[in-house]
C-alpha cells in the first residue's frame, strides 16, 4: 500500500493537537495502520516507516535528516 504526499495543506489532521494529546500511539495518521514505531516530530506530526519511505523525497535531501511538513523542524533519523 502507497500512501503519498501530494501536498501538506491537503494532508493536515483535521484538528491540531498538542503533543501526546488525543492519538492513540502506534496509528499512523495517513495508512491508517497500527504499528510498533512512528516518526514524531515535537508539533505533533507523525507517520510510520512504510510511508515515510513512499515521502522520502518530499521530506529528506540527504537520508540523515528529514524536514517536518507542519512546521519544517529538521529532524535527524
Amino acid at each position: 500500500m502507497f500512501c503519498i504526499i501530494t501536498s501538506v495543506k491537503t494532508v493536515r489532521r483535521k484538528s491540531r493537537r498538542k503533543p501526546g494529546e488525543g492519538r492513540e500511539d502506534g496509528d499512523c495518521p495517513y495508512c491508517g495502520r497500527r504499528v510498533d514505531f512512528l516518526w514524531t516530530c515535537p508539533c505533533g506530526f507523525c507517520m510510520c516507516q512504510s510511508c515515510m519511505n513512499d515521502n522520502l523525497w518530499g521530506v529528506t535531501c540527504n537520508n540523515i535528516t528529514w524536514e517536518c511538513p507542519d512546521c519544517d523542524r529538521i529532524r535527524s533519523y
